[in-house]
């Protein structure tokens, strides 16, 4: 094993409570931050997180804390793993207690309602001193607490945070790569939620393969038409960020946003589905922001559209689907080469 190290992680959900225990299991000194003491406290006793990985059981070296405070102090590697809208307060009660040239790391796929800003942007303008990445892929929480073999993208303009969080979490079920495209990493993260959705949606009208097939990869043209807009590198979308996390989400019951989109589907009220749900689904706020966005820039997001109509103004799928049927027909593959 490489150096040890202190961590923590800012956020004990499903991912947050993974990705300590392949710390723990590493070796390292890691400590979990959670709000609920009776979680916390099951964390500490009973080595199991069930509210979130029931039949999971973790690292008996994994600690979990109430006190953010004590949770970060004396660490030098960060992960903040907690939904969207808590991002930036959270990052303000972190920001008096990290030591300049913290490395810490987001795991939150989504974006500030607020802001339009990714989580690397709410860090940044939080933390001051320290050094941002982020990391996103095909990442079931589930799976990966389960230990099968999964892999991640950790992207970040500090080549020694990049190696650093690789050495920290590869074993022999995680492979960690490492990219310089922290915006289009993060970016692909966020947007493939609403895809979700919608490949939750069809998969409940009992659509064939052919759709699914078709829906996936105009989803990753949509995708990467508004990333190139935003700035990314397209290339980003072909790799596990985009391609291979787009793929696991919109054909998985076990991610959240495909579970709302399947209920959807099924004539279920969005409110009720997503109450029920227990957990943050991202693509229901990043829908709207992705509306608004297309509409300002002139972005051709046919499947935003369709999905934003279906939920938010009342239209039937049938609907949708004839209008978007009929509308006109572009080129399959665009290449989209970046402004110098």
């Amino acid at each position: 094993m490489t150096d040890k190290h202190k961590v923590a992680i800012v956020g004990g959900g499903s991912f947050g409570t993974a990705i300590a225990n392949i710390v723990a299991d590493n070796g390292h000194d890691v400590c979990l931050w959670m709000r609920n003491a009776e979680r916390v406290a099951e964390v500490n006793e009973q080595h199991s997180n069930s509210a979130y990985l029931p039949d999971i059981s973790l690292n008996p070296a994994l600690r979990a804390s109430t006190d953010l405070a004590e949770t970060v102090k004396g660490c030098d590697v960060v992960f903040v793993a907690v939904p969207s809208k808590s991002c930036r307060d959270v990052a303000r009660q972190l920001a008096p207690l990290l030591a300049d040239g913290t490395m810490v790391v987001s795991t939150t796929k989504g974006i500030e309602v607020d802001s339009n800003e990714l989580m690397s942007e709410v860090l940044r303008e939080e933390l001051g001193n320290v050094s941002i990445g982020v990391m996103s892929g095909p990442n079931l929480a589930k799976e990966l607490a389960a230990r099968e073999i999964t892999g991640t993208v950790i992207a970040s303009a500090d080549e020694q945070l990049t190696q650093c969080i690789q050495d920290l979490l590869q074993c022999s079920y995680f492979r960690v790569y490492a990219g310089s495209d922290i915006y289009g990493v993060e970016l692909a993260g966020a947007l493939k939620n609403v895809y979700a959705i919608v490949a939750g949606l069809a998969a409940a009208l009992g659509v064939g393969h052919n759709t699914i097939s078709m829906l996936v990869t105009r989803s990753l043209a949509e995708m990467s038409r508004y990333a190139v807009q935003k700035g990314a590198d397209p290339l980003t979308f072909l790799g596990l960020a985009g391609v291979g996390d787009l793929f696991v989400t919109c054909t998985s019951p076990l991610s959240r946003n495909y579970r709302v989109g399947y209920a959807l589907g099924q004539g279920r009220d969005l409110n009720e589905v997503v109450a029920e749900l227990g957990q943050v689904a991202e693509g229901v706020n990043t829908l709207r922001l992705l509306k608004q966005q297309s509409q300002q820039l002139d972005i051709y997001m046919p499947l935003v559209n369709g999905l934003y109509a279906i939920i938010y103004e009342g239209k039937t799928v049938q609907e949708v689907i004839g209008d978007m049927m009929w509308a006109e027909q572009n080129r399959d593959v665009e290449f989209a080469v970046q402004k110098s």
